[in-house]
């Protein structure tokens, strides 16, 4: 609920999910649910709907989406999951699109890895060149995920996904992956805040 530009970071979220055709969403609160709840009691994105889904007690991401998926009385054979705190400009059709094409029963969007700090660049003791903050060789999770039934069945009751389902899932071949060159930001500090704010205000 930490605002960016007079929005909530789940808000500029969720303005995200609807404008690339989702129609029904699901919040997953924990502590301080009703803060949440609250505030999207009021319609705030045209098109969307938002239910808020509280835990009686913390069950972990894995447990929470597994839980969520019952409490919201869902048949739908795949849906989106995501981390709330996540702002992408990444469209959904192509993940959906690669889901599919894998027949994986989960796929994770991932995002380059981005250096800390500059990068040195030197060649027989002399430094050659400076790179500020240069993607390195790696992927990270992007914490977007297409998920069939069968995938969350297998989610912990409580516990994290990424620790006990997908590297089971990974092991047999069933978790595909998305590699986006998408705009991407986990906003996580006041940095964070102030580089998102103006990502926003510059697209806006």
């Amino acid at each position: 609920m930490v605002e960016v530009n007079g929005r909530p970071i789940v808000e500029h979220h969720l303005s995200w999910l609807r404008a690339n055709g989702i129609e029904h969403a699901f919040l997953l609160t924990g502590y301080m649910h009703e803060v949440i709840a609250e505030h999207f009691a009021a319609p705030r994105i045209e098109g969307l709907d938002v239910r808020c889904i509280a835990e009686a007690s913390p069950l972990g991401r894995g447990g929470a989406f597994k839980n969520a998926y019952r409490e919201a009385g869902l048949s739908d054979p795949t849906v989106i999951a995501t981390n709330g705190d996540v702002l992408t400009d990444q469209t959904l059709a192509p993940l959906v699109e690669a889901h599919e094409g894998a027949e994986a029963l989960a796929t994770v969007l991932l995002t380059p890895m981005i250096s800390p700090f500059g990068i040195v660049e030197t060649d027989g003791g002399l430094v050659t060149g400076f790179r500020e903050k240069p993607p390195l060789p790696y992927w990270i999770n992007g914490g977007v995920y297409v998920l069939t039934q069968e995938a969350i069945a297998r989610f912990p009751d409580v516990g994290d996904h990424e620790t006990e389902t997908f590297p089971a899932l990974a092991s047999e071949g069933r978790l595909a992956a998305f590699e986006s060159g998408a705009y991407w930001k986990s906003v996580e500090s006041q940095k964070d805040l102030r580089e998102a704010g103006e990502r926003l205000a510059r697209v806006s």
